[in-house]
């Protein structure tokens, strides 16, 4: 059974790529935002992995990590922030909230699955 991977992101064109690189090794499913997201989670869904963007309408990435963190139910599942933000690092240090990677947008999609890899070994 193949392991499944939340993917929240407002960017049609990044959907495609991530879907295009993951979907033959893990079960994707796709929220265009943090809302959605967390309406799925909240249904008893549970991901072995979430790959977030930053920067989203309504209720953005950081808000959404947060909120995931804090929950209990969903704190040891491993994150990945997505992001195009220009100092990403400074950004993840200023949430004080425990992402287990992050990568700066546009990424490598060979970096990403051995990211994947080491969070979530097959």
């Amino acid at each position: 059974m193949k392991k499944q991977i939340l993917i929240v992101d407002d960017e049609l064109s990044i959907l495609k790529l991530l879907n295009f690189v993951l979907s033959k090794d893990y079960d994707l499913i796709i929220k265009n935002s943090g809302v959605d997201a967390f309406n799925w989670l909240e249904e008893g869904n549970d991901p072995d992995l979430i790959i977030s963007d930053l920067h989203m309408p309504y209720f953005d990435g950081s808000s959404f990590i947060r909120n995931l963190k804090v929950s209990g139910y969903y704190r040891d599942t491993p994150v990945i922030l997505l992001s195009g933000a220009d100092d990403l690092e400074n950004k993840v240090t200023e949430m004080a909230i425990k992402v287990e990677s992050f990568i700066q947008k546009p990424f490598n999609p060979d970096q990403l699955k051995s990211i994947i890899n080491t969070l979530i070994v097959s």
